[in-house]
């Protein structure tokens, strides 16, 4: 066993190597972490906040990832138990803030009717709508299928069955062609 000095410049020297490995992979993945973000946030703000507080938990979690299992399955997992907790600490937030007038927020923010929206344009838009208006745990249903993400990883980053995540996603859809 190592003691002094050498020991604590191996261990600086595995650690530095390990924040290379999780900055490496972090980067190649980072459009999971953007996804995520955009899926459980309407500001920009919000949408920084989210993704600053979905990078320091994956690093506070990253002496325990496992390699065995997949980087992104487990970046998932992470991130998506970060963004289901923020929405949760935000809408009890959002609770004791008073609401803004928002026929006036509409009234500014409405298009001009001059510019019409390209219809997949619109059908994308509507399509948004319609999954932040469900629950934290079918929005991250919804964000994993429209991946193409077999169900079987989608059942091990929401810790829920496969047979589940069938009938659940089954469910949306039926719900999607009914509202859209």
């Amino acid at each position: 066993m190592r003691t002094g000095m050498a020991a604590i410049e191996d261990n600086l020297s595995t650690a530095a190597g390990s924040q290379q490995s999780f900055e490496t992979l972090l980067h190649a993945h980072r459009g999971i972490l953007f996804k995520i973000a955009n899926t459980y946030c309407w500001h920009s703000e919000d949408r920084a906040d989210l993704a600053q507080e979905i990078v320091a938990q994956l690093w506070r979690a990253w002496p325990s990832y496992n390699p065995a299992r997949t980087f992104t399955t487990w970046m998932y997992r992470v991130a998506l138990n970060v963004a289901i907790s923020y929405v949760r600490r935000e809408s009890k937030r959002s609770r004791l803030s008073v609401s803004l007038d928002e026929n006036l927020i509409e009234s500014v923010a409405a298009p001009s009717a001059a510019a019409e929206p390209d219809e997949r344009i619109e059908r994308v838009e509507r399509l948004q709508r319609f999954i932040q208006q469900q629950p934290s745990l079918d929005r991250a249903l919804l964000l994993l299928f429209l991946e193409e993400r077999p169900q079987k990883e989608i059942a091990e980053i929401l810790g829920i069955t496969p047979t589940n995540v069938s009938t659940k996603i089954n469910r949306l859809k039926q719900r999607i062609r009914a509202e859209l």
